[in-house]
């Protein structure tokens, strides 16, 4: 059936046989499919093979995948996503469109190779604008799709667990005697397996489970304009895409930090976490961390042993498949948190402070501002109405927030993860908390004063609350309500703080002494 596929696609290759005066057909052939490129359209034939994890050997299953790709990809990227096309004639002379059909086709819409997210990222192109909006895509699709049914196997903890032994089995055969010892790696895999797995089952049960993309990594991330878009999603095996939804995060925060960008793996993953609420996914997140850098390891493995494979390109494979396999190592790897508290007044950069502090430490940060909100169900940017004191300003609700703050805090720690909360902490107490948790866990502890002037702060708060971009709502008479019931940092605290001048939005955050004093502060506990 193949050899009758290859002549169809030769047939194909005729710029004539297109109704959009095309002068040539460009074709990409991967291990699954045919990509023809023709002027501003793509279309894409799968091949008629049974790999196993896939069947398309016979015709109408091909139709039926192509359906579904055009049904999941639409999800994300409908503007790509044209629809099914038959494919009629014969092979030597097919026409598009026409009835009989001998093939069927997806037909996109083409889109600029060079703008795929993971070229750009080589060409030093990728902005924190571009992550932040893909992190909210992301999220957004993730918060729409509805739950698995609980009676289907997806998700179950055994079904978490086999795939993990196949990866291993595979490589083995894949990898010559005393090429990599993978016996250490798979025991720590396996463990954190355990440890996870009445995580795993919780997380099945409270839904988290879902229908997502199940392959987003940075080749199927295409910046149409400057908004990313993913595509590319899995048709083929509906248990690679009913998965974890941490466990689709997992595998582009694992690209990026296998690109060196561990900057942009936080940055993503905080901003993910912060849409979504889902604190609690960390606690499984090692493990797809390694999962998803094993996978791609196996992968590079079975290209390396392809005979069309030239050597150099056979070692490039097999290189990558180190790599990957010394990241999941690494990932799997427990490093001592540490927990730091922002500490200032409204608008006095706390927030931008905090997000570089989590780019360069590779921490979570948990926001009162985003978190209080969400208590009452509001979305970080939804105005409250609330005065200053009343609502989810009240005495009650801050204090429900600090209490909320702790207990994300403490799940993240007890993750192993370093962690900044982001709030004011003007109250003695408040900072008490934290630091008594800090002490019961026996991490490292530091406190991230910002201070800006008062003019500053002023002229911040109007534009903010001109622009209405931020979560925070505080207005200038909570600016004055808070100058008088804050409690400065005491004698041993600002032994344990590192001053911030942040006034013109940048101030000391690029500064490597700053950075160099919070090291400090955290390595002499």
């Amino acid at each position: 059936m193949l050899v009758d596929q290859q002549v169809l696609i030769e047939a194909l290759s005729n710029p004539a046989l297109y109704p959009h005066a095309a002068r040539r057909v460009q074709v990409i052939e991967t291990h699954i499919s045919w990509v023809l490129l023709v002027n501003h359209q793509a279309y894409k034939i799968k091949k008629a093979v049974d790999l196993g994890f896939l069947d398309f050997s016979e015709l109408q299953a091909r139709k039926f995948y192509c359906e579904e790709e055009i049904r999941l990809n639409r999800r994300f990227a409908p503007a790509l996503y044209e629809d099914v096309i038959c494919i009629g004639g014969t092979l030597h002379r097919p026409m598009l469109g026409r009835k009989p059909a001998i093939e069927y086709a997806v037909r996109m819409h083409r889109f600029d190779g060079d703008k795929l997210m993971d070229r750009m990222l080589d060409r030093n192109e990728v902005t924190p604008a571009h992550i932040d909006a893909l992190a909210d895509a992301v999220a957004a699709f993730h918060i729409a799709l509805p739950p698995a049914d609980m009676t289907a196997v997806y998700g179950k903890p055994s079904t978490i667990r086999a795939p993990i032994l196949q990866n291993f089995e595979q490589l083995l055969s894949l990898m010559s005697d005393g090429e990599r010892d993978l016996a250490p790696l798979r025991q720590r895999s396996e463990a954190e397996y355990a440890a996870c797995e009445a995580v795993f089952a919780e997380r099945r049960q409270q839904g988290w489970v879902r229908e997502c993309h199940g392959d987003l990594h940075l080749g199927n991330i295409v910046v149409i304009g400057s908004v990313p878009v993913p595509f590319d999603g899995i048709e083929f095996n509906p248990s690679f895409r009913w998965i974890d939804v941490m466990n689709e995060v997992a595998f582009l925060t694992m690209d990026l930090l296998y690109r060196n960008r561990a900057d942009l793996a936080f940055r993503f993953l905080n901003r993910y976490l912060e849409t979504t609420g889902d604190y609690r996914s960390v606690r499984v997140l090692r493990f797809y961390l390694a999962y998803r850098a094993v996978v791609r390891a196996k992968i590079l493995a079975i290209r390396a042993h392809q005979h069309s494979l030239k050597a150099h390109e056979t070692a490039e494979a097999m290189a990558g498949c180190h790599l990957h396999l010394a990241l999941a190592e690494l990932c799997l790897t427990r490093k001592r948190p540490l927990l730091i508290l922002m500490h200032g007044l409204p608008a006095c950069g706390k927030t931008t402070v905090a997000q570089a502090a989590l780019e360069r430490l590779q921490a979570f940060r948990i926001r009162s501002d985003v978190e209080r909100k969400r208590l009452f169900g509001l979305a970080p940017l939804e105005s409250s109405h609330s005065r200053p004191g009343d609502d989810i300003y009240s005495p009650e609700a801050t204090r429900r927030t600090y209490e909320r703050l702790y207990e994300l805090s403490r799940e993240s720690l007890a993750a192993g993860f370093p962690v900044i909360v982001d709030a004011a902490f003007l109250k003695r107490a408040e900072r008490d908390q934290f630091r008594a948790l800090a002490d019961e866990l026996a991490v490292p502890f530091a406190i991230l004063s910002v201070q800006a002037r008062e003019a500053t702060l002023r002229e911040r708060i109007q534009r903010r609350m001109a622009e209405m971009n931020d979560a925070s709502e505080a207005n200038l008479d909570v600016l004055e309500t808070l100058r008088t019931v804050h409690e400065p940092l005491t004698e041993k605290e600002r032994a344990r703080a590192v001053e911030f001048v942040n006034d013109d939005g940048v101030g000391e955050i690029g500064a490597s002494a700053v950075w160099d004093r919070l090291e400090k502060k955290l390595l002499s506990r």
